[in-house]
């Protein structure tokens, strides 16, 4: 397996997208994950987010991040595709990020649903438009090569029985899963039984642990983390993330770890990372 982690953790700090790929090298660690902006926003203009814009063009990108050693594992384009703007906005947004994705050298894209039940409309006329939309995206997909994964983080996508449905959209090898320990877990769900159903399909992983308190106040009630404000082995999702890098290792998974915490400016985030390697070797997995 490898290790990555999603630039998310440093919104807090403000860092620009070079800044999160200096501390990957400083790190040792290769691979990086981030979100995509359709657009200009002031805020990643001026430096202070850590993320890239679909105006960059993605083979000079490419160039600088060889200079730090470090490559996509993935890019986020999960804009919720559940709602009646899933197909106006969603869909046009993920198309173009698969196109910059096989520029750039990201082998994947996560897509997802949206957190709450679209107003409007009943479930299977939701997951109508997203058969719809999938059709397209994979088709594109197909021609780029790129795989599309879905991330259980929302109202269908961390139900099981909608999550296998939703695989089952396009009978294609680039239709995947992104597994998410956190938001399987603040979901309600179990995520030592959630993977192993959808194990076959899993192309990336985020690894989330969840603070005692969170799990407290709204396990069950909501359907995905932000950002987790708690480092790996920090909180009571410990254990299921040690068994499910097991079953992942029992199945032969040899994708990326990305993980998913605030960074602190770095502090939690580094603890986050020697925890995984740390859990990781005494599971006997081999990290490259």
């Amino acid at each position: 397996m490898r290790i990555g982690f999603h630039t998310d953790a440093f919104n807090s700090a403000y860092w620009s997208f070079e800044k999160c790929l200096q501390w990957a090298s400083d790190n040792d660690v290769h691979f990086i994950e981030c979100g995509l902006i359709d657009g200009v926003s002031w805020i990643h203009g001026l430096g202070y987010q850590p993320h890239v814009a679909l105006y960059e063009d993605p083979a000079l990108l490419r160039r600088k991040m060889d200079r730090y050693g470090v490559r996509f594992s993935q890019v986020d384009a999960a804009y919720p595709l559940s709602g009646e703007d899933g197909p106006l906005r969603g869909v046009p947004y993920v198309l173009k990020s698969i196109a910059w994705a096989a520029q750039a050298g990201s082998p994947c894209v996560d897509t997802t649903d949206g957190l709450h039940m679209p107003p409007g409309l009943s479930e299977e006329e939701s997951m109508a438009l997203m058969k719809r939309s999938y059709e397209k995206i994979i088709e594109v997909a197909e021609a780029h090569e790129i795989i599309v994964n879905i991330e259980p983080h929302g109202h269908f996508t961390t139900r099981p029985e909608f999550m296998e449905r939703m695989l089952a959209f396009v009978d294609s090898r680039w239709l995947r899963m992104n597994m998410d320990t956190g938001n399987t877990f603040i979901a309600g769900q179990e995520p030592t039984e959630f993977l192993p159903r959808f194990v076959d399909k899993v192309s990336h992983v985020h690894v989330k642990d969840v603070s005692q308190s969170l799990a407290a106040a709204v396990r069950g009630g909501q359907t995905g983390i932000a950002v987790s404000h708690c480092a790996l082995g920090d909180g009571v999702n410990a254990d299921n993330i040690k068994a499910c890098l097991a079953i992942l290792r029992d199945h032969g998974y040899d994708g990326v770890l990305s993980l998913e915490c605030e960074g602190a400016a770095g502090p939690m985030i580094e603890k986050s990372l020697s925890w995984i390697r740390a859990t990781c070797r005494d599971l006997g997995i081999k990290l490259h």
